[in-house]
């Protein structure tokens, strides 16, 4: 998918400013700039930088769409991207919803270089990239999402207290069991916790069994 397929892709079901059309185009020589200095995307794999990692991150978007009160929500929320790697899905969500404000997250000091850089350069003023681990931040968060840095299991405790709205979690695979390991342990209400196939949206044999897994409060 090239820059200008993926802006008419997502005007499908946005409405895009200027800014962030430039802002989602500039994306391309700027990941392809930093992943030559520091590794953040398989090499193998930086020419499906809007297939499979501007989409996938957009994916908590187009879920967003289903959920309209949620949506409503997160647009204005402050939200924590824990394990942000080069910025995703944070920076893709702070380009589309530009009255949220973003915390990038992630231990790795390299990775998070990326992140600044590259969010500086799009000029996104409402995102904060921090090198830090989970258990250092203490402020309060509405939302936090992550794109599969863990199995449910160990992710939620990093993030349990942290947020008052919700988690939206990029995972693919079989999570039924993890699901329920977190639900049990964490005593997780009945039908609080949600599934939503990324395949739904993205007919693409990559996000088979790809979901969005969303943890209410």
């Amino acid at each position: 998918m090239t820059p200008k397929e993926f802006i008419d892709f997502i005007r499908a079901d946005w409405e895009l400013t200027a800014a962030q059309e430039e802002q989602f185009l500039a994306c391309d020589a700027l990941y392809r700039d930093w992943n030559a200095k520091i590794n953040v995307i398989s090499r193998k794999d930086i020419d499906g930088l809007y297939d499979h990692h501007l989409l996938h991150s957009l994916a908590i978007a187009r879920y967003l769409l289903t959920q309209p009160e949620l949506l409503e929500r997160f647009r204005t929320a402050s939200v924590l991207d824990l394990g942000t790697g080069g910025g995703f899905p944070g920076i893709p969500l702070a380009i589309l919803f530009p009255e949220a404000q973003f915390v990038l997250c992630d231990s790795v000091g390299k990775k998070t270089i990326v992140a600044k850089a590259v969010a500086e350069s799009l000029g996104l003023k409402n995102v904060t990239v921090v090198n830090a681990r989970a258990e250092s931040l203490t402020q309060p968060f509405g939302f936090v999402v992550s794109r599969a840095v863990a199995s449910l299991t160990d992710f939620y405790p990093w993030v349990k207290g942290k947020f008052s709205e919700g988690i939206l979690y990029l995972k693919g695979g079989d999570v039924v069991e993890e699901i329920a390991e977190v639900m049990a342990r964490h005593r997780l209400r009945r039908g609080s916790v949600h599934t939503w196939p990324v395949s739904s949206w993205l007919h693409d044999p990559y996000y088979d069994g790809k979901l969005v897994i969303h943890f209410e409060k």
